[in-house]
């Protein structure tokens, strides 16, 4: 720790070193008082007569006093690492990733299948949005969200890394998605708010209309860009499930709704996107990479460190060896 780390929670102490002052000023005058000068014919006799060595030191006593006092007044001030509340501001958007996570994620379309791609894709855009808070939502037959809004992209990445199909019952509940991800914007303060939605499918669960859904949004000021991720034709994907739980794989066609996923976008002013491939994928969240900023306010919290008693102890520790001496080597000086 440097000494640009520590702050003082009570400066005003510091005033305490005037007395330190005119202490030194009262013990020159008052050596000089007690120690009058004599004038004698001759010094031969002396020249012979060794001082003894605490002579030399007979000011240390006064000294430590000085060290006491200063020790002292420093610990009164209160010294403080500088780890504490502050508000912090960062320019950054509010955004929520949707993700799909149903069995049909798994096509291998992509490399090494949809979800994964997605996933890397994903936190590759997280890692580019430092200053952005950015939230999590998946799902399937149900919704739910895996990581509410945060700057802790470590732990986002972490949670996003975690996700896999049948964390909850199989289906595509776009609309549900949609809502659960509204939900977790729809009280934040940021200019912007965003939310991208990614799926391979076509709505078949849930209780809430991907329209309404994105009807909720447009009032919050939500823009929606969703994603279609999918081949155009046929892909390798998960077609029934074995007894031992392994999926069993054919080529089936793609089927992606685009005309909700335009509708969604084009209410909430958003964009639609689609992604046959890696690169097309990597391409549409760069683009998405470009929206404009807005300014947010967050606190941080760091736990304080107190660093008076170091220098209180130092300060007895003075003391003591002032009054051993004072009582002791320099009993006959004092």
């Amino acid at each position: 720790m440097t000494v640009q780390d520590i702050t003082f929670a009570y400066p005003h102490f510091f005033y305490g070193f005037i007395i330190i002052k005119l202490l030194i000023v009262w013990y020159i005058f008052r050596n000089n008082k007690l120690n009058p000068s004599v004038k004698i014919s001759s010094i031969v006799n002396f020249q012979t007569t060794k001082t003894p060595l605490k002579v030399y030191f007979r000011h240390s006593v006064f000294v430590l006093r000085l060290l006491v006092l200063s020790f002292l007044i420093v610990a009164m001030a209160r010294p403080q690492s500088k780890k504490s509340w502050q508000d912090i501001t960062t320019e950054g958007i509010d955004i929520v990733i949707a993700q799909d996570i149903s069995a049909s994620m798994l096509a291998r379309d992509f490399k090494p299948n949809r979800l994964d791609a997605s996933k890397e894709l994903a936190m590759n855009f997280i890692d580019s949005r430092p200053n952005d808070r950015i939230g999590l939502v998946i799902f399937s037959g149900e919704s739910f969200t895996q990581c509410p809004l945060t700057t802790d992209h470590a732990v986002l990445k972490n949670l996003f890394v975690s996700i896999k199909t049948g964390m909850v019952n199989d289906g595509t509940a776009i609309g549900l998605g949609l809502a659960t991800a509204v939900n977790r914007l729809k009280d934040s303060k940021a200019k912007s708010k965003v939310i991208i939605l990614l799926t391979d499918g076509v709505n078949n669960s849930g209780s809430i209309a991907p329209e309404l859904a994105a009807d909720v949004a447009k009032p919050f000021g939500i823009r929606v860009y969703t994603i279609g991720v999918g081949t155009k034709g046929m892909a390798y994907s998960p077609v029934g499930i074995y007894p031992n739980g392994q999926y069993a794989f054919d080529y089936i066609k793609c089927d992606i709704d685009e005309n909700i996923m335009k509708k969604i976008a084009e209410i909430t002013q958003g964009k639609y996107f689609r992604a046959t491939n890696n690169e097309n994928l990597k391409d549409i969240y760069l683009e998405i990479d470009k929206l404009e900023k807005s300014i947010i306010e967050e606190k941080q919290y760091s736990k304080k460190s107190e660093l008076f008693l170091p220098l209180a102890i130092a300060a007895a520790f003075c003391l003591l060896l002032e009054l051993a001496l004072k009582n002791t080597l320099f009993k006959s000086l004092t």
